[in-house]
C-alpha cells in the first residue's frame, strides 16, 4: 500500500499537465502550468516525508 504513494506525484504531474496547460489564470505572477508544476514539487516532497515516517526500517534506526 506505501509504495502505491510514490505513484501519486507522477500522476499528479504528468497526467495533470495535458489538462492544466494554460496561461491564465495567473497566481502570484506566474502561469497557472508553471504554479501546478510547482506545487507537484512540494506534493513530491511530502509524500516522501510521509512514506520515510511510515517506513518501519527508520524507526528502528532513530532508537539506536
Amino acid at each position: 500500500m506505501r509504495k502505491w504513494l510514490l505513484i501519486c506525484p507522477f500522476l499528479f504531474i504528468l497526467g495533470g499537465i495535458p489538462f492544466f496547460n494554460q496561461i491564465e489564470p495567473t497566481i502570484f505572477g506566474l502561469p497557472f502550468d508553471l504554479v501546478w508544476i510547482t506545487s507537484g514539487v512540494i506534493f513530491s516532497s511530502l509524500i516522501l516525508v510521509i512514506l520515510y515516517h511510515l517506513d518501519p526500517r527508520n524507526k528502528k534506526e532513530e532508537k539506536s
